[in-house]
């Protein structure tokens, strides 16, 4: 098993015993060696993961009495508010983890998962929808979009909404080659200072493709509660020590950080963290709220749903793209007119962060 995965799983485990209480303030980790012969692998190993959790202020180490959980948790742990929530997720990450080592791609657990999720929802609501009556979604995460999935048959009675977060342009591609039905956008042109346009039409050419939009987002800085590291701008991202958290390439959000990172003079090789990518807002979120980065860029509600900092930094457009003989089929007029009803407007932005007067505006893109 490779190192990098596998001393993370060390520590995602030993996190998960000291959130849940198995391991209570004071009490030993289990030496090196011993934690070395448990996890089959090199006690480098089990030290690169008692370093990644006395980093994240949940362990320290003395000589003669081994390495033992701190008497005091961090203050940011102990006041974030979805706690329970946050181990849950380490649970999570542990099957992710040992799936991924067992040889499936992310992608496959995704979507097993998935199918999971909506046998469950079966059992408790309605039958499952079959293929041909569901829409398929590709495209950058939101945090809408994950709410509109699950409420997707209550929206558009009798239709179901698959998800697959790719990135901006990723979903445009999925377009192009068939794969998906609508997709979601927020690629902004420097050059126009316009959102989407330009992308749908290098990579949808000649297609007449419409713009939804979904709503305009405040996204910004996310840290830690209190702002420990004193984070004020963009420039800080350069400054030695400072971990970050990236999105992934080819999202939205990654192609205003460089952006932003050119205008501020800044090399990605100058800050510790820029290959770390994340595929989602609230992967962000939660590696600044489990101390693994101490900063990163995203949503203020994916801050605000882990009880983060926000320092805003500008606002943007998400759009759903759909390509117009699409436009036409029932669960999409449906779906647009859901958009542009008022209680709609007040759902969304409940979640914290997104403005809606421009929601469920259409404009196409000849």
């Amino acid at each position: 098993m490779d190192e990098n995965v596998l001393y993370r799983k060390i520590a995602a485990a030993t996190r998960q015993e000291i959130l849940e209480g198995r391991l209570k303030p004071g009490d030993r980790l289990p030496p090196v060696r011993a934690m070395a012969a448990r996890w089959n692998c090199t006690p480098g190993t089990v030290q690169h993961a008692y370093q990644e959790l006395a980093r994240q202020g949940l362990v320290s180490g003395q000589a003669g009495r081994g390495t033992r959980v701190v008497a005091q948790l961090p203050e940011s742990l102990n006041s974030l508010p979805p706690l329970r929530r946050a181990a849950l997720a380490h649970r999570a990450e542990g099957f992710l983890l040992e799936a991924v080592t067992s040889g499936y791609s992310v992608e496959e657990v995704e979507a097993a998962l998935r199918q999971a999720m909506d046998r469950w929802r079966a059992l408790e609501r309605q039958p499952l929808l079959p293929d041909e009556a569901a829409l398929r979604f590709v495209g950058s995460h939101d945090l809408v979009i994950t709410w509109l999935a699950s409420h997707f048959p209550e929206v558009v009675p009798g239709w179901g909404l698959q998800l697959r977060f790719a990135g901006s342009l990723g979903g445009l591609i999925a377009l192009a080659e068939g794969q998906a039905d609508l997709a979601g956008s927020h690629l902004w042109d420097e050059e126009s200072d316009t959102y989407n346009q330009r992308f749908v039409r290098r990579v949808l050419p000649g297609r007449r493709t419409a713009l939804v939009t979904l709503a305009h987002r405040r996204f910004g800085l996310i840290l830690p509660p209190g702002n420990p590291q004193g984070v004020h701008t963009i420039q800080d991202l350069g400054r030695p020590g400072l971990r970050f958290a990236n999105r992934q390439s080819g999202s939205g959000t990654r192609v205003w950080l460089d952006l932003a990172l050119r205008r501020a003079g800044l090399q990605s090789d100058q800050i510790q963290g820029y290959t770390d990518e994340r595929a989602t807002h609230t992967a962000v979120a939660r590696a600044v709220a489990e101390g693994e980065a101490d900063l990163g860029v995203g949503l203020e509600a994916a801050a605000s749903s882990y009880g983060l900092d926000f320092i805003f930094l500008a606002h943007d457009r998400y759009d759903l793209v759909i390509p117009a003989a699409t436009m036409e089929r029932p669960p999409v007029h449906a779906l647009v007119g859901w958009l542009q009803d008022a209680q709609t407007k007040k759902v969304i932005e409940s979640l914290g962060g997104y403005e809606t007067g421009a929601t469920g505006r259409v404009e196409w893109v000849e």
